[in-house]
């Protein structure tokens, strides 16, 4: 990570949550909403790079609507999403706007990730905005998003898009203090997010949000393990965004992410946090071993496959206890591979240099 104590200057992601800024009630908690704004503008002025992935759209357009729960139609989902998202941009832009800074919508599908031609084409889109000093404000384009190229919730996107323009630092903003311990106290840092470390999470109640504890976790694993810092603090607190970005591990009343150690070049990080897994391999022990010591997956050591995919798509690779151990390019369809499952092939099913190990 390339900030220290005192010194706010890498690039940044932040994730606001909707929580945060949409009352229950409706509208805007304009105080907490100016007072992120101004953080943010704080730390430009400092030389930090920052992008922000933002919900809100859908709550903001519920308010506008006039719509008391949350839609679970497709095309009200969608309404109130594009209602909401010309007000949220809005609401940035003039915020912004007072501190002489520039802001660009940015709204991204599984999509853009999956294909290798638009995920380098989002990156240097969010590349160029950051060198402008324009700060990108994405979100999902939840106006043509179906359950096929949604990523669900903004957490897991942000851990995406940190990734996408290798961050040094994610900052995920909720109305909750980081992970709790079984007594209610804050874990400060977290170096592993072992199956104890899941069970303190649980799913949001609140009818504006998707997501909750759990979704932020999945999102710290990826940040984790693309080599970068996650935070997870409650953006209700006054000047936690700029305390955060001067000293991450500065023993604040949030819960710090440390980073895994291994560094994955560009293609490889897109192949394990961009792409969508198509289905899923099993292998045997045989297999994983050899997987572990580098080699190629080949057909004899798969056991089953599930899901169907073609040749250049992504699937997860499982041992038999479902365990995910890899992710990777496929050379075979999953239909000429259960023909030649556990029996020997000159096609290789993933060649060593289309595999990331996860474990």
């Amino acid at each position: 990570m390339k900030q220290s104590a005192g010194n706010s200057k890498g690039r940044i992601v932040i994730k606001v949550g909707s929580s945060l800024f949409c009352s229950l009630k409706g509208g805007m908690d304009w105080r907490i909403f100016g007072g992120i704004v101004d953080q943010v503008s704080l730390l430009l002025q400092e030389g930090s790079e920052i992008v922000l992935v933002s919900s809100g759209a859908i709550a903001l357009g519920m308010d506008i609507l006039k719509l008391k729960t949350r839609p679970k139609e497709l095309p009200y989902l969608q309404a109130s999403a594009a209602v909401g998202q010309n007000a949220l941009m809005d609401n940035y832009s003039r915020a912004f706007g007072e501190h002489k800074i520039n802001c660009g919508q940015v709204l991204l599908t599984w999509d853009d990730f999956n294909d290798r031609g638009r995920y380098l084409n989002a990156k240097n889109t969010l590349l160029t905005l950051i060198k402008l000093k324009a700060v990108p404000i994405i979100n999902e384009n939840d106006t043509v998003s179906t359950d096929e190229i949604k990523f669900g919730d903004n957490d897991q996107l942000s851990a995406r898009v940190a990734s996408l323009v290798s961050a040094d630092l994610l900052i995920i903003l909720s109305d909750v203090s980081g992970l709790l311990d079984r007594e209610s106290r804050v874990i400060r840092k977290i170096s592993t997010i072992t199956s104890q470390v899941k069970a303190l999470a649980c799913p949001t109640d609140k009818k504006t949000c998707v997501g909750g504890m759990v979704t932020k976790l999945e999102a710290a694993k990826i940040s984790m393990d693309s080599g970068i810092p996650c935070v997870i603090a409650n953006g209700k607190e006054e000047g936690v965004i700029a305390r955060i970005a001067h000293d991450p591990e500065g023993g604040g009343e949030w819960s710090l992410f440390l980073p895994n150690n291994k560094c994955l070049a560009d293609r490889k990080r897109w192949i394990a946090f961009g792409t969508k897994p198509k289905g899923k391999i099993v292998v045997d022990e045989g297999a994983r071993k050899a997987l572990e010591n580098k080699k190629s997956l080949l057909s004899v050591g798969v056991i089953a496959v599930e899901g169907n995919f073609a040749g250049g798509d992504t699937a997860s690779v499982v041992t038999a206890q479902n365990q995910k151990i890899a992710i990777g390019k496929v050379g075979v369809s999953s239909k000429v591979l259960r023909d030649i499952k556990g029996k020997r092939s000159d096609k290789e099913v993933i060649h060593r240099d289309d595999m990331v190990m996860l474990t």
